[in-house]
């Protein structure tokens, strides 16, 4: 894919930029005592905090790129004329938001001509961002300090890492808790530090592997050219590089093998 550079990198500045200022719109209602949880179609949680930051999002692109299409969590998808699509989740981890839990994370995805060129994961109450973009490598931000390149960790082994997964139980609506099981027996230590905080994780280098059976595509599509250009490795359970399928492994690359064993079989 040939890439002009100065279009990928004034949407990937606007994503940094639009990611950072709907976090502080969730903060507004983060830990709040009168939040209304609504429940959608699928009987997740949506609050107002959701609606809003993707407003935020949405306004923000339509503004700077107006021909590009964007797709999120929580409004109706905008067609575009432009080869560029934006994938937004704007609270990856309601539920970890409605608890008061501050490993939520805001997600902001670029693609082009349906690849993720660039991707964005700003986690709000901890005031921490990564994010990449083709030719631009893979970047982490803790408040106001300068970018540093992230890398994934160098662990060879599962028995030396640390396994994260967003829900146990997304293990059972699929019917594959064997899979968390094995995982958990092999891994050093196994948390469910999950959503788009645990791709965050592997791409800081602080957890070797990610593995979720149940996704959506608006989860997903920031987390590829972060988790690569990181030096890590990001699939679905069968091996394969894509989004579409409804589960995802990310891992440091060196354990990736191993994993992908485990929850094929």
């Amino acid at each position: 894919m040939t890439l002009n550079a100065p279009d990928l990198s004034g949407r990937l500045e606007l994503a940094i930029a639009a990611a950072r200022e709907a976090g502080w719109i969730t903060l507004e209602y983060f830990r709040s005592t009168d939040l209304r949880v609504d429940r959608k179609e699928d009987d997740s949680p949506v609050t107002i905090a959701d609606r809003r930051a993707e407003e935020h999002l949405r306004h923000r692109i339509a503004e700077a790129f107006p021909d590009d299409a964007i797709l999120g969590e929580e409004l109706p998808e905008r067609p575009g004329s432009s080869p560029f699509r934006w994938v937004l989740d704007p609270i990856d981890g309601t539920k970890a938001f409605i608890h008061g839990v501050p490993l939520y994370a805001t997600l902001v995805a670029v693609q082009r001509e349906g690849e993720s060129v660039a991707g964005v994961i700003h986690i709000p109450a901890l005031d921490e961002c990564v994010y990449a973009a083709v030719g631009q490598g893979a970047w982490y931000v803790h408040g106001k300090t300068p970018p540093q390149p992230t890398k994934v960790s160098q662990r060879k082994t599962l028995s030396q890492g640390l396994f994260l997964t967003s829900e146990v139980l997304n293990f059972d609506e699929i019917d594959r808790r064997d899979v968390f099981d094995r995982l958990q027996a092999a891994a050093r230590l196994t948390r469910s530090w999950g959503d788009g905080y645990g791709y965050f994780m592997v791409a800081t280098g602080r957890a070797e592997v990610m593995v979720d059976p149940v996704v959506e595509v608006w989860d997903l599509a920031a987390l590829p050219p972060i988790i690569e250009l990181a030096g890590g490795a990001f699939t679905d359970w069968q091996g394969r590089r894509t989004i579409h399928s409804g589960q995802a492994v990310a891992t440091n690359a060196l354990v990736h093998d191993e994993v992908l064993e485990i929850v094929k079989g």
